[in-house]
C-alpha cells in the first residue's frame, strides 16, 4: 500500500502537500462559510464557486502547453507562492473586518489562475518524483488518500476555528500551510527531462496536436468525458452544503463540518482500498461501478432530512466520486505518451475542475428556485446516466487500451496479430 514512498522525492512531496492541502480545505469550508453568513445568498455561494474554478477551465488546455515547456518543479514553487500571499490577502481583509463578497470573487479568481497551472503541473510532476513507473497506480491512490486526510481534517478544523473565532483565522492557517510544500519543493532533487529531440512547434499547434490526441482516442476520451460530466452535474453539491447545514438540518458550522467529513471519509476510504491494488487491469469496472454508487448517494442523500440518514449516504457518494477521479487518473498516466503528459492531463483537470463551476452556477440557480434537495436528486440521476453510457463503451475501450497494456507488460500478449493491432490503436497525430 505504500510502496510509492520508497522515492524519497516522493515521500518529500507527500509530507509537504498533506500540509498544504488541509489548510486549502480550511480555506475552502471558510470560504462557504463567509459568503452564506453574508449574503444567505444559494445563488453567490455558486457564483464564488464559479469564479474560483472558471480560471481552470479556460486557460488550463492552454497551461498544459507550458507545463509541457517549463521545468515542472520552478512552476510549482511558483503557484504554491502565489497561493500563500492569496491566503494573507484573505486573512487580512477578514480579520480586518474589511471583506467583501466582491473582494472574495477577486481573490477567488487569482487563486482560479494560479490552479489552471498547478494542476496539471502537480500531475505531471508526479512520474518524475517516483524512482519506477510499476509504482505510479500506488503513488496515485496515496495521493488521492492525501487529498482525503485533508479533506477530513480541513473542515472539521475549520468548523472549530469558526465557531471559536472567525473564517480570518482559517485563511491565515492556510497561508502559513504553504511553507511545507515549498520547502518540500526546494529540497527535491529531480532529473533535468531530457532535451526535444526536434524542433518544438508553436503554441497553436501544440494546442492542436494535443487536443487531437486526447480526444482521438476512445479511453482517453470517454474517460474525460465521463469525469466532464459528474462534475457538472454532481460535484457541486459541496456548494450546497452550507444550505443543507442550516436550513434543511437546522445547524451551524458544526453541522457543515460533519457534513463534509462524511464525505471525506468515505473518499479515504476509496483511495486507501484503491491504494493496495497492485494493477491497472478492472479500473474501467471500477469507474462505471463508482460514478453509479456516486449517483445513488446523491439521490439518498437529497431525501434525507437527519443526520443520521444523511452522513452515510454522503460516504457513499464521496467513496464513489474519489474511486472515479483516482481510476480515471491512473488509466490516462498509464497510456499517456509523457511528452504530451501536461496538456493531456489539463484537459483531465479541465474535465474535473473546469466544468465544476458551471455547475456551481448551475446549482445555485437551481437550488434558489427549486430548493438544494432538488438540485441534488437532479445531478445523481445524471450521474447514474453517465454510468450506464460508459458501462455501454466499456468493451471498445477496453479493445483500444490492450495492445498498449501490453506493450508495457501490464498484459501477456495473448495473439500473434495484438502487436501489429497496437500499431493501430496508437492515438492519431495530427497532419
Amino acid at each position: 500500500m505504500l510502496q510509492a514512498l520508497r522515492s524519497r522525492n516522493y515521500r518529500l512531496f507527500f509530507g509537504g502537500q498533506i500540509v498544504s492541502l488541509a489548510g486549502t480545505w480550511i480555506t475552502m469550508t471558510a470560504t462557504s462559510w463567509l459568503v452564506y453568513r453574508l449574503t444567505g445568498s444559494a445563488l453567490l455561494l455558486g457564483l464564488v464557486g464559479f469564479a474560483g474554478q472558471f480560471p481552470a477551465f479556460l486557460l488550463g488546455p492552454f497551461a498544459g502547453i507550458f507545463v509541457d515547456r517549463w521545468d515542472r518543479r520552478r512552476l510549482l514553487v511558483w503557484t504554491q507562492t502565489v497561493s500563500m500571499l492569496q491566503s494573507f490577502a484573505l486573512a487580512a481583509l477578514t480579520l480586518g473586518g474589511h471583506v467583501t463578497v466582491e473582494a472574495i470573487l477577486f481573490l477567488n479568481v487569482i487563486q482560479g489562475i494560479v490552479n489552471a497551472f498547478d494542476m496539471p503541473g502537480r500531475q505531471s510532476f508526479l512520474i518524475a518524483l517516483i524512482d519506477s513507473k510499476a509504482d505510479l497506480g500506488n503513488a496515485i491512490a496515496l495521493n488521492s488518500s492525501m487529498v482525503n486526510v485533508a479533506r477530513l481534517l480541513g473542515p472539521s478544523i475549520a468548523g472549530l476555528v469558526i465557531a471559536a473565532t472567525n473564517e480570518g483565522w482559517c485563511f491565515l492557517i492556510d497561508g502559513f500551510s504553504y511553507l511545507g510544500v515549498i520547502a518540500a519543493l526546494l529540497a527535491m532533487r529531480i532529473e533535468p527531462r531530457p532535451a526535444p529531440t526536434h524542433k518544438r512547434p508553436g503554441g497553436l499547434e501544440q494546442f492542436v496536436e494535443g487536443w487531437t490526441y486526447a480526444f482521438g482516442f476512445r479511453p482517453i476520451r470517454s474517460i474525460i468525458l465521463l469525469l466532464a460530466l459528474v462534475s457538472l452535474v454532481g460535484v457541486p453539491y459541496s456548494v450546497l452544503m452550507p444550505i443543507f447545514a442550516t436550513t434543511i438540518f437546522g445547524g451551524g458550522p458544526h453541522t457543515l463540518g460533519f457534513l463534509m467529513t462524511s464525505s471525506g471519509c468515505g473518499a479515504l476510504a476509496g483511495a486507501l482500498w484503491l491504494a493496495q491494488r497492485r494493477s491497472v487491469i478492472g479500473l474501467g469496472r471500477l469507474i462505471v461501478i463508482a460514478s453509479a454508487s456516486f449517483g445513488a448517494g446523491l439521490i439518498g442523500f437529497s431525501f434525507a432530512r437527519t443526520l443520521s440518514l444523511a452522513i452515510p449516504c454522503l460516504v457513499v457518494a464521496g467513496c464513489g466520486f474519489m474511486v472515479q477521479m483516482a481510476a480515471s487518473n491512473t488509466i490516462i498516466q498509464t497510456i499517456v505518451d509523457d511528452e504530451k503528459r501536461g496538456r493531456v492531463m489539463s484537459f483531465y483537470m479541465m474535465a474535473f475542475l473546469g466544468t465544476a463551476p458551471f455547475g456551481s452556477l448551475i446549482a445555485g440557480w437551481m437550488s434558489s428556485r427549486f430548493g438544494a434537495p432538488h438540485t441534488l436528486l437532479v445531478g445523481g440521476v445524471s450521474c447514474l446516466a453517465g454510468a450506464a453510457w460508459f458501462a455501454a463503451e466499456l468493451p471498445a475501450v477496453r479493445r483500444a487500451m490492450r495492445p498498449i497494456y501490453v506493450s508495457l507488460s501490464i498484459l501477456p500478449q495473448m495473439a500473434a496479430g495484438l502487436s501489429s493491432a497496437s500499431e493501430l490503436s496508437v492515438p492519431p497525430e495530427p497532419q
